[in-house]
């Protein structure tokens, strides 16, 4: 199982050298990806504009958005930021994307929350025409270079739906999964898998996972007040999540042989602190 290590993008107040400090460590360290998580009406930041400055950082770990909600983005445009940003960090992005379940982050774009899963089946099959160097409407084909990938931003698909599933199976290189503990992350996993060997996909799915942690009683306070904040639509609820984010060595280990036995593929420990150091404590721990 790969271990990666999420950005501190959607942390408030973090400076944008901690960003690229935290990617070079990263890499320095050993973790095989660097993973951002995506939110529109938040005070975050953008998750491709944060991989392409990690992209000019580093040079060979992964980068993967986890997830990046695509239907409010404009699918032309997404096709063509995803396939520039692929070939500038020569081939390593994923994309992973999903509908998401936020109707305040469509409003602030304008973009259709009820639709959002028709919009984004459309979507998929659009950046893929356009990655492999279709035209839209006759123009002029508007995305180049092409990826690096056989012609393809590989892509992760979120969510736990049928849906899900099937688009993963059918525009994915695997399936992500975000907020489950490795119990209920198994049985999603092992319902991917079947559905993979039933569609004939050669090969085997990428299978990620991500759990929240911090290390040292020093960032505790940050930790749980950033998760406090950015789940605080979901009420009192907020305050369980703020609390179920890995803190001790133990917890953390525990979690990698849990979600390594339920058959995840690559498990992203996502950032609830904006302190660099973060990524050494971390690697002490994993790698």
């Amino acid at each position: 199982m790969r271990i990666g290590i999420g950005l501190p993008n959607p942390v408030p107040g973090t400076p944008g050298h901690a960003i690229l400090d935290w990617a070079r460590r990263a890499e320095e360290r050993g973790f095989a990806g660097l993973a951002t998580i995506d939110r529109i009406a938040f005070p975050s930041y953008d998750s491709l504009t944060t991989l392409a400055a990690a992209a000019g950082a580093t040079s060979r770990i992964g980068l993967l958005t986890n997830i990046l909600l695509a239907p409010v983005y404009q699918p032309v445009v997404l096709a063509k930021i995803a396939a520039s940003l692929d070939q500038l960090a020569g081939g390593r992005l994923t994309l992973g994307v999903a509908p998401g379940g936020r109707a305040d982050d469509y409003a602030v774009t304008g973009r259709d929350f009820h639709t959002r899963g028709r919009d984004f089946d459309t979507a998929l099959d659009l950046m893929h025409r356009l990655w492999r160097g279709d035209s839209v409407d006759g123009n002029v084909p508007p995305v180049n270079p092409t990826p690096v990938n056989d012609a393809r931003v590989p892509v992760l698909i979120g969510g736990g739906s049928d849906h899900a599933v099937r688009r993963g199976i059918q525009w994915g290189a695997g399936w992500t999964v975000g907020g489950a503990g490795p119990e209920q992350s198994k049985q999603f996993f092992d319902r991917v898998r079947a559905a993979w060997t039933e569609a004939g996909r050669a090969g085997e799915p990428r299978l990620a996972a991500l759990a929240y942690f911090s290390l040292g009683s020093d960032v505790e306070e940050e930790s749980r007040g950033y998760l406090r904040e950015y789940y605080d639509f979901l009420g009192p609820y907020a305050d369980m999540i703020a609390e179920s984010a890995l803190r001790t060595p133990e917890a953390i280990r525990a979690a990698v042989a849990a979600f390594e036995d339920a058959g995840c593929t690559e498990l992203y420990f996502d950032a609830t602190s904006a302190d660099p150091d973060q990524v050494n404590r971390l690697a002490d721990v994993v790698l």
